[in-house]
Formats: structure tokens, sequence, C-alpha cells
């Protein structure tokens, strides 16, 4: 049962939708749904949501929300993303609770990987 106010969806920017699609299959195994040209579903991520066909692009610098992603292997979370073709933006670095990396998509979309501390 879903519950009023809790967060349900999240939709991001992509520049180019199969570009995305290719990424995010590569390096963390998801899965979509095409909406048309325009719009693709997240699937398997965890938390629902989508893509939409835009030019902007979601970074902290210009104040947009950052996605934070969880992995129980940093490293190879950090090399799964360069594979597929990310950009590490923010090398891995310690924080309260764990350690974590950001990274840019192939659109240029900010996101981050954590794990908790070994």
């Amino acid at each position: 049962m879903k519950e009023s106010g809790k967060i349900n969806y999240v939709e991001l920017p992509s520049r180019d939708i199969e570009a995305t699609k290719r990424f995010f299959s590569a390096a963390f195994d998801w899965s979509f749904v095409d909406y048309g040209p325009d719009y693709v579903a997240i699937q398997g991520a965890g938390l629902d949501g989508g893509f939409y066909k835009s030019d902007n692009v979601a970074t902290t610098e210009n104040g947009s929300v950052l996605v934070v992603l969880y992995s129980t292997d940093l490293d190879q979370a950090q090399e799964r993303v360069k594979s597929a073709g990310g950009i590490i933006v923010q090398n891995t670095y310690d924080f309260p609770g764990g350690q974590r990396f950001h990274f840019a998509d192939p659109n240029g979309n900010e996101y981050a990987v954590w794990s908790e501390p070994a």
C-alpha cells in the first residue's frame, strides 16, 4: 500500500534517452520501459522513476537534488561506472556513515554511490 506524503517516484533529465539506457543498464543492471521517444521508466533501481527528454542537466553545482545509489562494493561500482562511459567527478571520500564517490552519466547528470565503512 502506498503512503501519502512518501517519496514515490523520481524524474530526471536526459539529453539522449538511448545513451542513458545503455549506461545505466551496463553500470547498474537497470531495465527500462519506453513510453514514446521522449520518456523512459526505470525498473530495478530501488525507487521508481524515469528519464524525460531535456537539454537540462542535474548537478549539485546548479542546485539539483543528488540521487545517491548504494553498493556493497564501492571499487567495483566505480569501475562499472567508468566502463559504461561515466565520468568520476569526485573521487571516493569518507563521510559520516561510510564512503562515496560522485559521477556524471553520459548526459552530464551527477549522481553518487555510497557504501558502509569497511
